[in-house]
């Protein structure tokens, strides 16, 4: 089992313990999620190493994930808090926009968030952050504080699986058929 300092994780670790989940789902035959690459334009190329120096975003991203679990669209993305206010910045219209069209479309989305001081990972349904989100948008609460989320949605330890977040997924689907 990995372990991290008290730091907390840096994204790109956080992307890593995720990308790791994925290939033992995979190898599990229960999902195949792919990491969305974010396009961009280079701006500077060291000759010598062939490496970017300088670059810019081509466009807005979507989402970190996308694939399909057990015949089922899913998309997500990854977010890290060290608090236990999580500010709605950290989540942009485009991404908000893109989901309720995912969802639209019979997949499932939803975010998975890191809270680095508490050593807890949580799966937020998509139909959660639109409610954070609409709240926003009519003059509340640019932010949710970690006691509003709803505590089932915690991702449980798992020998084997970094961010288990397929038991998750379930608990979503069955609440959507409740």
């Amino acid at each position: 089992m990995a372990t991290w300092n008290s730091r907390g994780l840096r994204g790109s670790t956080l992307e890593d313990l995720i990308n790791r989940t994925n290939e033992k789902y995979l190898e599990n035959g229960l999902a195949l999620i792919q990491k969305v690459p974010t396009p961009i334009t280079p701006i500077n190329i060291d000759k010598e190493s062939r490496h970017i120096t300088l670059a810019y975003f081509d466009q807005k991203s979507t989402v970190d994930y996308i694939g399909v679990v057990q015949g089922i669209p899913v998309c997500f993305d990854a977010k890290e808090c060290a608090v236990d206010t999580f500010s709605l910045q950290n989540i942009h219209e485009h991404q908000v926009t893109f989901m309720g069209q995912f969802e639209k479309q019979k997949g499932i989305a939803f975010f998975l968030i890191y809270y680095s001081h508490k050593d807890i990972f949580y799966y937020l349904p998509y139909e959660m952050l639109r409610f954070f989100w609409d709240r926003a948008q009519e003059g509340g609460r640019k932010s949710f504080r970690y006691d509003e989320l709803n505590p089932e949605y915690i991702l449980p330890k798992k020998h084997g699986i970094l961010v288990p977040y397929l038991d998750m997924l379930q608990k979503d689907l069955d609440d959507r058929i409740e």
